[in-house]
């Protein structure tokens, strides 16, 4: 594998936890968001992540043939958790019984999510300045 193939996979990590973070960071912003265009509630979003590479082909033949490829967002998704009722009959969107549906955002959650999603981020940046550095050693062997 080479440097340059190296790099773009560090380049995809980031840019998929990039998403990720973006993703989370609006899940916070609407934590009281009681009505959407939709309608109702906000509902969170997550972000699913799949494999570029061929991983399948690398185990049904050898691991020479095997090129990686780094990281996608495979799509974004909608959690399906049901939303908190909080009584409140002052609310503008109460039901009869005084009930507002509020929005399936944990903010525990959502921070605990985006501090790994921050972890996975530097990864791939210590991985990136890693081969850096690596190919400036080669280019100095060179000499």
């Amino acid at each position: 594998m080479s440097f340059l193939k190296s790099l773009n996979i560090s380049g995809s990590g980031l840019t998929a936890q990039r998403l990720r973070m973006d993703v989370i960071s609006e899940n916070i912003a609407n934590i009281d968001t009681t009505r959407t265009e939709d309608g109702g509630p906000y509902r969170r979003k997550m972000v699913v992540f799949k494999a570029s590479g061929n991983f399948k082909n690398m185990m049904i033949n050898n691991l020479k043939q095997y090129e990686p490829g780094g990281v996608e967002v495979a799509e974004i998704t909608e959690d399906t958790t049901e939303f908190k009722a909080v009584y409140n009959p002052e609310h503008p969107d109460a039901d009869e019984y005084g009930y507002v549906s509020m929005p399936n955002v944990d903010s525990l959650k959502e921070t605990v999510d985006i501090m790994e999603a921050y972890r996975a981020y530097q990864a791939n940046i210590t991985a990136l300045n890693t081969i850096k550095q690596m190919a400036a050693k080669a280019l100095e062997i060179g000499r």
